[in-house]
């Protein structure tokens, strides 16, 4: 979620410049209306989507998560592996969750007082209709505003100026301008903390004043509609979903735009912008990995995870899939995290670490949902097939996978020198992370280890590379190389 908002927020800056650099000054006000509208909704949309065509252009290899290794200590369960602890990014992320809540509830509570202001100026007024629009007559005021279908003005304006005023109100009732300001104010309840919302927001009131005046401005004489403009008391309420005549902020600028000659056809080029800036938008959004579903997770993206904790949460994340349950020994894997994460100075967290850690927990979350409701769960990696041990033949595709982990955690217990803590005067339980790869050809390739010794590293390696060669994965009837990633719990009295 924090990938998508983040991707929205730069979307939106882009269009942003884009509109204030090239298309602001230019007299197409309509065109810009809808540049605003539609480039707001594409902010939102283009993060979901990806471009199959540009994805199959991207070589991709695949990751499978073993589930951990317990080595060392046979009497160890999985229940003496950890304390429960209580995570203080699960409560973070709840803090956050709530804070957000609170902020659309202060901004809904806004909105309603702001629009009672406006249903208890329209009872207080005085009804009539002028030029078959409705109008309400405010007493001892100057202000003048229109909302949706109701023109407000106020009886202190004079009758010649009522006459401008409303050819520019009327304008805005027959645009539906009050429906685009509306539109805003709901992202701004939603997406309160977003500064970029308020801009558009902006842009656009902003933009329905150069609309009505340049429509209103046609129908009357001009140099009347400029005194009207710079004379009157600006009266009207601060109310950022209203179409108001006077705002005193404005005036200079939609007196400069109505002076201001109309821009050369050939300008309207300069919405082909659009096009390239979409594209590279698309390009991101099908390349990045964030958005790619769990199931399918480039090698990039893996070794990409900085830091201990956010590999270990990772490859945690995988086991999960892996399995389809919470099992047990995956909630004492993620109690010991959430307590060494709970333990670590937060400002060492990343965005991307802190992205990991929300994705585990999504993760986690979404499994036990499944499993209430009884389901199976699904496959953990969209390969056709994935690699088989020489041992492993003549059996399906789901008996095949699971000989597969059962024969390379025997392989390891088998093969791990457990005497190495002992002599390393190590004591407790150390984690090694290994990382190998099954090449196009099943050969074990790349093989990659992490621990707290050298020495455990270098055993992790020689071990993994005596495996044998396997039958590769296959991918839309091509060979592939997978990457999986073995966390070894090594327990040492």
């Amino acid at each position: 979620m924090m990938h998508y908002i983040l991707q929205v927020l730069a979307f939106q800056l882009l269009f942003l410049i884009i509109y204030d650099v090239f298309l602001k000054k230019e007299t197409f006000f309509n065109y810009n209306r809808a540049y605003i509208l539609i480039t707001v909704l594409l902010s939102f949309i283009l993060p979901t989507l990806k471009i199959t065509a540009i994805q199959q252009n991207i070589p991709e290899e695949y990751i499978v998560q073993l589930p951990a290794l317990l080595i060392g200590n046979p009497d160890t369960t999985t229940q003496s592996l950890v304390p429960e602890t209580t995570s203080f990014f699960t409560i973070l992320i709840e803090v956050i969750t709530y804070l957000w809540y609170f902020g659309m509830f202060i901004s809904l509570l806004l909105f309603s007082y702001k629009f009672q202001k406006i249903l208890k100026l329209k009872k207080s007024g005085i009804k009539g209709k002028v030029d078959n629009l409705n109008v309400v007559f405010l007493p001892n005021t100057h202000a003048a505003f229109s909302f949706f279908t109701t023109i407000f003005l106020g009886e202190r304006i004079s009758e010649i100026k009522k006459t401008n005023i409303l050819l520019h109100e009327k304008v805005h009732v027959s645009e539906y301008h009050s429906l685009d300001l509306i539109f805003f104010e709901i992202l701004r309840i939603i997406f309160w903390f977003n500064p970029l919302v308020y801009i558009y927001q902006n842009r656009m009131a902003v933009l329905q004043e150069y609309i009505a005046d340049s429509k209103a401005v046609s129908k009357t004489d001009k140099a009347a509609y400029y005194q009207d403009l710079l004379s009157q008391i600006f009266q009207t309420d601060k109310i950022s979903f209203i179409n108001t005549f006077f705002n005193h902020s404005l005036i200079k600028n939609r007196i400069l735009m109505l002076q201001k000659s109309k821009s050369k056809k050939v300008f309207q080029l300069k919405y082909l912008l659009l096009i390239p800036v979409i594209g590279v938008m698309l390009t991101y959004t099908s390349c990045n990995q964030e958005n790619n579903s769990p199931e399918d997770i480039s090698v990039k993206s893996a070794l990409d995870a900085k830091g201990e904790l956010t590999q270990r949460a990772y490859d945690l994340i995988k086991v999960v899939e892996n399995e389809g349950k919470y099992s047990e020994e995956s909630r004492t894997l993620f109690r010991q995290l959430m307590s060494d994460v709970g333990n670590t100075d937060e400002k060492a967290l990343s965005n991307e670490d802190r992205n990991v850690f929300q994705t585990l927990i999504q993760k986690i979350s979404e499994v036990k949902k499944t499993n209430q409701k009884g389901s199976d769960g699904v496959p953990f990696i969209k390969l056709d097939k994935a690699p088989v041990h020489p041992s492993c033949t003549n059996v399906n595709e789901d008996e095949a996978k699971a000989c597969f982990t059962q024969n390379i955690r025997q392989f390891v217990n088998q093969e791990f020198n457990t005497s190495l803590g002992k002599e390393l005067g190590l004591s407790g339980q150390q984690r090694i992370y290994v990382r190998f790869k099954i090449d196009t050809t099943g050969k074990i390739v790349d093989v990659q280890a992490r621990g707290p010794e050298t020495a455990l590293e270098t055993e992790a390696i020689r071990v993994i590379e005596k495996l044998p060669n396997m039958t590769p994965g296959i991918k839309d009837g091509v060979d592939v190389a997978v990457l999986y990633s073995l966390p070894i719990v090594f327990d040492i009295k």
